[in-house]
Order: C-alpha cells, then sequence, then structure tokens
C-alpha cells in the first residue's frame, strides 16, 4: 500500500451524514474502521475465467498483506449479488459474514503485527451490467462488426468490488502490484494492466492470458478488455507503446495514435516528470464505451476522432486539434493514478490537474494564447451546483465541477504566482513530490502555500468548498474607484489584473473596500482579465 500522507482532512458530522441520506452501505465501503486499517494489502494474484456468453465470472484472488493490528478479522470486499465460494488460508476454510459488499473474514488465531499472510478468495457470479459506461460502474458486452464479443469493464466510484474480491478502498494499494490472469474464449484476446507474460491454452475451449503490474495500482484501474485484439507495437525513448485494437480498425489505428501519443508523452513528462509506470509500458486499449484510466491499459473508444467524440467541449475550436481521450486519459497517468486521493471525496485531485493537462498540452502544441483560449471556453460546463469536495467516509464524489472548475482554479492560481517560470516548477514539483503517493486536499493546500510562498488556503476554499465564485465588486470613488472581494470565505485575499487605458495593474484585492491610486472618468474603463482569473465582477 502507498502510505497515506494524512490521516484526514475533516471529520463529517452526524448532522451532514443525515442531511445527505447516506446509508450503512455507503459508510462500509467508503470508512475506515479497524477491520480495514489492520492490514496493508501487498499483492494481489488475480485468477479467474470469464465467460461472455454467459456474461459471468468464475475464480479467485490471492491476496496477501501485511499485519498492520494485531486482528483475528479482517474486512475485504465483493458486492453482494456476487457469490463468495469459499475463503481459504493456510488450508482452511474461513468463517465470514456478509454486510451489503462487505465480507467481514474471521481467522482462528489472531494474526500478529508486522507478519505476512494471505487469503484465497473463490468467487463466481454474473457482475453489475453497465446501463452507461464509464459513467456507471458495470461490465459492457458487445460484439465487433464481425460478430464477436467486444468486452471491458468500468467501474470508478462504483467499486472494483463490483467484479472482484479486493480491499475496495483508495487508501491501499498493493505494494508489489498485481497478476491479472484471464482466461477467456478460444479466439479472444485479454487485455490487462502491466506487462503481458505469456497465454496458455487451457485444452477446455478457453485460453488464459497472464499480465503482471510492477508499481503500486489502484484497484478501480485493474481491468479485463475482451476482443478479436490487434496488437501495434512502438516506443519512445526505450518506454513501450502498446496499441489493441480491433482487427478491424489496425489502419486507422496506427496513423491516428502516432498523431498524439508521441507529442503528448514528450509534453506531459517536460511538465510533470517521467512517465511514473514505466516497469509496466504505456497501452492503449480499444473499448466498447468512451474511455477510462486503467493505470498502463488506457481504455480508448473515440473511435479514431478529434475532440470529444467529434466535438470540442470547449466550444473554442482548440479541442478539435487532439483526440480528447487519449489526452484527457493518459493525463491520469500523473494525477490519479500516480497521486491518487485518499478518498473520492477528493477527487478533484484527479480530476482538476487532469483536465488542466488538456490545457498544458494545447500550450505545448499552440502556445499561450491557444491555451487560455481553450480553458476558458470551459468554462461554459461550469455548473456550480453543489461544492466539488464530497462527504468523506461514505464513498461520495463530489460536484462534476471537479473537471472545468477545478482547472479554472488551477489557472487562476498560475496567474495569481504571475511567474510562469516558478509555476512550471512548482507543477513539476507537486507531481513529483507525491509520486506514486496517496494525498488529500490538506496536503495540497499545504504543498501550494508553502512553494508559493502565499497563503492560498482561502482561494482553495472558495472554488472547492463552495457553489459560488468570488466576485469582484467596483464603486466610483470621486475621481477615483473603490474594489473589494465578496466570497463566502472570510479573510478572503486574491490579488487580480487589470487593463486601464492599456496599461496593466495588478489589485491587492480583499473583503475591505479600498481606494484604487489610478484616476478613472469611468468604471467602464477598467478591463478585468477574466480569462486569466475565473471570477465574477461587478462594475
Amino acid at each position: 500500500m502507498k502510505k497515506t500522507l494524512l490521516l484526514s482532512i475533516l471529520a463529517l458530522s452526524l448532522q451532514q451524514l443525515s442531511a445527505q441520506n447516506f446509508t450503512r452501505r455507503d459508510s462500509l465501503h467508503g470508512g475506515l474502521r479497524f477491520e480495514r486499517n489492520c492490514f496493508d494489502v501487498q499483492h494481489y494474484d488475480l485468477n479467474i475465467k470469464i465467460n461472455p456468453d454467459e456474461r459471468s465470472i468464475v475464480g479467485y484472488n490471492d491476496i496477501t498483506f501485511n499485519v498492520v493490528e494485531p486482528t483475528s478479522k479482517i474486512q475485504l470486499d465483493l458486492f453482494d449479488n456476487m457469490h463468495v465460494d469459499s475463503i481459504v488460508w493456510n488450508d482452511q476454510k474461513l468463517k465470514y459474514e456478509r454486510d451489503y459488499d462487505a465480507v467481514f473474514i474471521s481467522f482462528p488465531k489472531e494474526l500478529a503485527k508486522d507478519t505476512n499472510d494471505k487469503v484465497r478468495f473463490y468467487y463466481s457470479g454474473k457482475p453489475k451490467v453497465a446501463k452507461n459506461a464509464p459513467w456507471d460502474g458495470g461490465f459492457v458486452f458487445k460484439k465487433d462488426s464481425n460478430d464477436k464479443h467486444f468486452v471491458a469493464v468500468a467501474v470508478q466510484g462504483t467499486g472494483a468490488s463490483l467484479w472482484y474480491p479486493v480491499k475496495d478502498s483508495q487508501t491501499d494499494e498493493p505494494n508489489n502490484g498485481a497478476t491479472i490472469k484471464v482466461a477467456v474464449p478460444n479466439g479472444l484476446m485479454n487485455v490487462s494492466n502491466g506487462r503481458f507474460k505469456g497465454s496458455e491454452d487451457l485444452k477446455n475451449g478457453y485460453t488464459r492470458w497472464n499480465w503482471e503490474v510492477k508499481n503500486p495500482i489502484n484497484n478501480y484501474t485493474i481491468t479485463v478488455n475482451i476482443a478479436d485484439y490487434v496488437h501495434i507495437e512502438d516506443k519512445m525513448d526505450n518506454l513501450d507503446l502498446d496499441y489493441y485494437v480491433l482487427r478491424e480498425n489496425e489502419e486507422k489505428a496506427k496513423n491516428h495514435f502516432d498523431a498524439d501519443v508521441k507529442p503528448m508523452m514528450e509534453c506531459f513528462q517536460a511538465k510533470f516528470g517521467r512517465y511514473p509506470f514505466w516497469e509496466d509500458g504505456y497501452k492503449l486499449v480499444e473499448t466498447p464505451y468512451l474511455g477510462m484510466e486503467h493505470q498502463s491499459a488506457v481504455a480508448y473508444g473515440n473511435k479514431y476522432r478529434k475532440g470529444y467524440l467529434g466535438r470540442d467541449l470547449s466550444g473554442t475550436g482548440e479541442g478539435m486539434n487532439f483526440d480528447f481521450i487519449i489526452i484527457h486519459e493518459t493525463g491520469h497517468e500523473w494525477f490519479g493514478n500516480s497521486v491518487t486521493s485518499k478518498d473520492i471525496a477528493d477527487m478533484w485531485i484527479h480530476e482538476s490537474f487532469t483536465t488542466y493537462s488538456e490545457t498544458v498540452f494545447v500550450e505545448c502544441m499552440k502556445g499561450y494564447d491557444a491555451a487560455m483560449k481553450y480553458i476558458n471556453g470551459q468554462s461554459q460546463n461550469v455548473q456550480n451546483d453543489k461544492p466539488i469536495i464530497g462527504q468523506y467516509g461514505v464513498n461520495n464524489e463530489g460536484s462534476g465541477d471537479m473537471y472545468y472548475k477545478g482547472a479554472l482554479l488551477l489557472n487562476t492560481l498560475r496567474h495569481v504566482v504571475n511567474n510562469d517560470e516558478k509555476w512550471w516548477d512548482i507543477i513539476l514539483k507537486y507531481s513529483e513530490t507525491f509520486r506514486k503517493q496517496i494525498i488529500d486536499t490538506k496536503t495540497v493546500v499545504d504543498f501550494f502555500n508553502k512553494e508559493t510562498g502565499r497563503n492560498l488556503t482561502p482561494i482553495f476554499e472558495q472554488y472547492l468548498q463552495y457553489t459560488t465564485i468570488p466576485k469582484l465588486e467596483f464603486k466610483k470613488y470621486k475621481k477615483r474607484f473603490q474594489y473589494r472581494w465578496i466570497t463566502n470565505v472570510p479573510n478572503f485575499e486574491m490579488p487580480v489584473d487589470i487593463m486601464i487605458e492599456g496599461k496593466k495593474m495588478r489589485l491587492d484585492a480583499t473583503n475591505e473596500w479600498q481606494k484604487s491610486k489610478e484616476v478613472i472618468p469611468n468604471l467602464n474603463d477598467i478591463e478585468v482579465l477574466t480569462n486569466h482569473f475565473f471570477i465574477k465582477v461587478n462594475q
């Protein structure tokens, strides 16, 4: 497990839990009770057979763990529509109790602290089928144009325990990675995370495909992809680039991936540091749904089009210069898969930085002005419906504004810093400091406070915890003007840049009215640089 840097950010009150109508199932999934914290997963060894005709799974997961605190009971997780066949430890079948999706396993004796142990969790069943993957979790069972099975899974938010037994918490990733062995009908291939370790004909109509992950891995990014795939091999600076696509799309994929992948890797490695999972390689795997950030096996379903299914989410035209799914989902290799949030309430740590990586790519390719055009175009997608940060301990994500509003927050911070060399140094240091670690919001805020030498806490709080963005208010004062911020957060301070008659000025605005030194005939002579700061202006 990657060690959590801080135990928590904020504790939820019982009133908050009641108001949100969270259930026991939610707290069992999202909470950190002793039965979860007493052990630290070291390795998953998943060995299963998938029957696409029956839409069923049967097999086991060997879960190796270190005992953190003496215990005779641990919690693992498996959706309650899936069957627990047996759980074996040292050749003994263990007793267990199910509480919704939680499986509480009892050992016949106490496990000693600092010892390593292993259970084999046998299971079977028909996993939940997604209605609209990847936005709801589950399997997708489709056919390609040759009537061959085309199967994949996406479970972010819903939980990896939807399809395999696991410690279903982002707080714990296996130190020593995972092996994923999946048997599928002959004539099909399974592609999972990490390196291909070979296949074996099982002489029963199935072939097992074996994959190995060397790095710690988020449990929701462990994946299976089943189809009649063709393998396209490439390389960049000794990094293996592997593409698995439907046979019918082989030629189309070669040209399409070549246009974006290498320029993207050059850009992201320059800005965010070396590709985090070099040992496991980089893959794009064609899927029957749009996409997902499966670590070292990025799910790709954008149908070989520029933009987002052929349209530009920014509405500016800039988004039609690249394949959105390649750029966004690969950005998650740095932000989400490498730098991971402890609780999904803090998923902005994944999505805000990754959405910002799209703008970074635009700037690498076309320059600053194009990047500002792109990111400010995204403001049309901000809903301001609820806070970006969700409720802790109950498997609850915050607003979808974690994408665009979160990215615009980062663009705002860039211009607060007002020094691009320093800004890119900070972004690179952030990615490398927390590389392959699990963090929370306080850790992020503390880092940016330290590196910028500013108290940015009120800024983070306003954008992440409230539905309103800062409003800059002006009023005429004799021949000059006054200005202040209107915010939910008290003692709010944030500089902002304005233009008066072609002259750029910086206002160190607070919640208190301040007087300008500039003489102006009219408030309309003030142009606020709202393309640099995501704010409202009331003149």
